[in-house]
């Protein structure tokens, strides 16, 4: 049971770690058969394209969901072109109507255009469509189903200027008639030149979104630690009484939501309430603040937990950067071990108890 302190601070540190991520907008585009869903799979949480709510915003474009996954995938279908026109103009609409809006978590903020590597084709419509999203978000050029280039990416580059940049990926591994294997290839590249093209305001939420990028979790986590540590030093500029270092708590409580939502996993107010009486293993009945602090000067060699004491800035950084430390480290083990896909509650607790363990 926490105490009504802790619940609030959970609770305010839940809505600020979700505001703060935001969400981001990818529009897809692509003519059937050249893999859109497949890539979408590859590269984000939730199977997203299998198992996302589809929501129609235009005749021929839809918006992909899903709940506590923090992106929106705008999948033009259909981009054949016959009937080319009659997707282009809505999409544009579209396109004007949310890059207009007085909110960022309405704009779109980057394009994907897929175009298969076997046809090593480039159509007139594709063109049209390319200059047009050029005008209004960044474009990145994705050659889909890649095996062997023999100078299409160069041929794309030439033919496409307006794009930012074009990647060759391969979204899942094939095996070839002459029993060789081709892995998967240029995920993490798209990935990289992805988040380069977002507004920052919206990185956390494709860091958080995406599966393919360990290292891109870690980095913007290691993030939030610092910044929780430098928060603490700075509350512990003028030595804290044992009895008043509860200042602290919520310092530590928000790392921890900012970690959790960086790194893409579930995040409710009864988890993360949880996972911080985790870190009491039993002390105390009740989880308070006090009980907390407690237990996280036991990771500080020498900073003892004696009532009398006082907290320094070198103690509560020390403390804070130990504790986000163990937690990145928890969450990285699971999220190795599954792939990228969501572990359960009880499986982020058991592997945080085990590193803070270690400390």
């Amino acid at each position: 049971m926490a105490e009504p302190a802790i619940v609030h601070e959970v609770d305010r540190a839940l809505n600020e770690a979700l505001t703060r991520r935001g969400r981001v907008n990818i529009l897809i585009a692509g003519k059937t058969g050249v893999g859109k869903s497949t890539l979408i799979n590859a590269v984000f949480q939730g199977q997203l394209a299998t198992t996302g709510q589809g929501r129609p915003v235009t005749k021929d474009t839809r918006e992909i969901t899903k709940e506590g996954i923090p992106v929106s995938i705008f999948d033009t279908r259909g981009l054949e072109m016959q009937a080319f026109a009659e997707t282009l103009q809505p999409l544009e609409a579209l396109l004007r109507e949310r890059q207009h809006s007085p909110s960022a978590q309405e704009h779109m903020h980057v394009a994907w255009v897929c175009l298969a590597e076997d046809t090593r084709r480039i159509e007139d419509g594709e063109r049209h469509l390319v200059d047009m999203l050029a005008k209004h978000v960044p474009v990145i050029a994705i050659i889909t189903k890649a095996r062997a280039d023999q100078g299409f990416r160069r041929i794309v580059q030439a033919e496409l200027p307006a794009v930012k940049n074009v990647m060759r990926v391969r979204a899942l591994s094939e095996e070839l008639d002459d029993g060789h294997s081709l892995p998967p290839m240029g995920l993490l590249e798209l990935i990289d030149v992805t988040m380069q093209l977002v507004p920052e305001a919206h990185r956390n939420a494709l860091t958080a979104a995406q599966k393919v990028d360990i290292n891109l979790k870690r980095d913007r986590a290691h993030q939030a630690v610092a910044a929780a540590a430098a928060a603490a030093a700075a509350a512990g500029a003028t030595p804290i009484p044992f009895a008043d270092a509860v200042v602290l708590v919520p310092i530590q409580i928000g790392m921890l939501a900012q970690i959790t939502a960086v790194f893409g996993f579930p995040l409710s107010t009864g988890f993360l309430t949880t996972l911080i009486g985790s870190v009491i293993t039993g002390t105390a009945a009740t989880l308070t603040g006090r009980a907390l602090v407690g237990a996280l000067l036991k990771m500080v060699p020498g900073a003892g937990t004696a009532a009398g004491m006082t907290v320094s800035a070198i103690t509560a950084s020390a403390l804070t950067t130990a504790f986000g430390e163990a937690y990145i480290a928890a969450l990285t083990i699971l999220y190795e071990r599954n792939k990228g896909e969501p572990p359960s509650d009880e499986e982020i607790i058991k592997a945080f108890r085990e590193q803070l363990g270690k400390r």
